[in-house]
């Protein structure tokens, strides 16, 4: 079974993202078409590119990259840009990434639901040798989606978006391993 983990890219006290991104851990298990992890950027607390390799927490996230079939990040637009701790927890690595697909969830309190932060963050990923793959999940208005327990309002919405999102993330996860497994 292929494995793509989640990555929740900010450390941010009163994130809202968090509920986000618990809530499409919760529609991969409902998928049921591959193996997640959620992976909080929150836990590196890196206050360098040069030294990141030493830590036990970084190095577990270095295996966890390297199994790894593809990604999916769920992050916030910060100054409509990704927060750095995504920056930075990305920079750790390189050839684990490479020839594997990125599926990004952007999350805003606004309406553009972080359109600027997926943007930035296909081009890092180009860079890093990674495949963004075309559709993206907007979620926008992240106050008012979820109600004060934190149930998420708009389940059957975002169910269709992230059906379709899991779809092409898939397709590209099983096309490059295969590639990547024959060169």
């Amino acid at each position: 079974m292929l494995f793509i983990p989640i990555l929740l890219g900010t450390g941010r006290k009163g994130r809202q993202s968090e509920k986000v991104a618990h809530f499409v851990l919760e529609e991969v298990k409902r998928y049921g078409q591959f193996e997640t992890e959620l992976i909080d950027a929150r836990s590196f607390g890196l206050s360098a590119t040069d030294d990141t390799k030493t830590t036990e927490k970084s190095k577990k996230f270095s295996e966890t990259m390297t199994r790894a079939d593809g990604i999916i990040v769920v992050s916030p637009e910060y100054n409509h840009g990704i927060p750095g701790e995504l920056k930075m927890t990305l920079d750790q690595l390189y050839n684990e990434y490479k020839h594997k697909p990125i599926g990004v969830c952007g999350v805003s309190e606004g309406h553009m639901g972080g359109a600027r932060m997926v943007e930035q963050l296909r081009l890092v990923s180009i860079e890093l040798q990674m495949v963004p793959i075309r559709t993206a999940v907007y979620f926008f208005d992240v106050e008012n989606i979820f109600d004060q327990k934190g149930k998420f309002l708009k389940e059957e919405t975002y169910q269709k978006r992230l059906k379709t999102f899991f779809d092409e993330l898939i397709w590209y996860a099983k096309a490059l391993k295969v590639a990547r497994q024959k060169s």
